[in-house]
């Protein structure tokens, strides 16, 4: 099935997870999800925004990052990210992502069942 662009929803979260200002989420598949996801979406920090720490337990997150920059605090532990970095968060594990660069930083997300 394909989902034209224009025709995916686009929510706003304000202060995602404990995070700063706002994150644009489009929902890439919400209706057809099988039951082991619950999120595939493309998120959008503008500069200066972020998604709060955070802890999975009995799913793991899993992110490709697509443009700008940032920084992710994976278990305590703060690493910059790039375009083209992915990064996985095994359920009983905490990250949080920071837009720490000049332009949006550009992400997918996946949820899944641990």
């Amino acid at each position: 099935m394909v989902y034209p662009g224009e025709e995916l929803a686009t929510e706003t979260r304000e202060h995602m997870r404990g995070g700063k200002n706002s994150v644009a989420v489009t929902h890439i598949e919400k209706a057809l999800l099988p039951e082991s996801a619950r999120l595939f979406a493309r998120l959008t920090l503008p500069p200066g925004s972020s998604i709060g720490e955070h802890r999975h337990t009995g799913e793991a997150e899993m992110f490709y990052f697509l443009r700008g920059e940032g920084v992710v605090t994976d278990d305590g532990e703060r690493i910059p990210v790039r375009a083209g970095d992915a990064m996985t968060t095994p359920s009983g594990h905490s990250h949080s992502v920071e837009n720490t660069g000049t332009e949006d930083l550009v992400l997918i997300a996946s949820i899944v069942t641990a």
